[in-house]
């Protein structure tokens, strides 16, 4: 499924620092950050890294609540958090493109901005693509982007150790 950048990458994004361990350091997230193509970052710093990590608090129960009230009250929630006055930008040489905080904003106030809009936006155009790994004792986010929408773990190795795991119940 191809969503529009908000709802793709930036979504993307908001689970990844969803999955983000509570030790996770300032590299990591700049790693983080530059995985998912972010664009005009400077790496951040250990205060901007717990502010993140309690922002990606806040960001968990979109992925992990599947009743779509809740997920939206979640998520206009967020979006009242950071509101600002959305804008078209062309910085960098790129095409024209909407920014949710200015491009001149704390970088903290930037991602909180562009990934509570990235849920909105995959919120609006398929709530269903949200997910928390079905997989016992994993609790890892994702975005399904598969073509058939049917996605219910984080990868294949936790699919498969619950498949497998179904077959050996089965055929002791």
């Amino acid at each position: 499924m191809h969503f529009n950048p908000y709802g793709g990458t930036a979504a993307e994004l908001a689970a990844a620092l969803v999955n983000m361990e509570p030790a996770t350091s300032p590299d990591t997230v700049t790693e983080i950050l530059r995985a998912h193509d972010y664009p005009s970052f400077e790496p951040v710093d250990a205060g901007q890294t717990a502010e993140l990590l309690c922002w990606a608090g806040r960001l968990r129960p979109v992925f992990a609540d599947t009743d779509l009230d809740r997920r939206v009250d979640a998520t206009n929630e967020l979006v009242a958090a950071t509101a600002s006055r959305p804008y078209i930008s062309r910085h960098d040489g790129r095409a024209p493109h909407l920014h949710f905080a200015h491009e001149k904003s704390p970088i903290v106030d930037r991602l909180k901005a562009y990934t509570a809009a990235g849920l909105a936006h995959a919120i609006c155009q398929d709530s269903t693509r949200l997910g928390v790994c079905d997989r016992p004792g994993c609790d890892v986010a994702y975005v399904d982007t598969s073509r058939n929408g049917r996605r219910r773990f984080c990868s294949t190795r936790c699919s498969n150790r619950v498949y497998v795991a179904d077959h050996r119940r089965r055929h002791p």
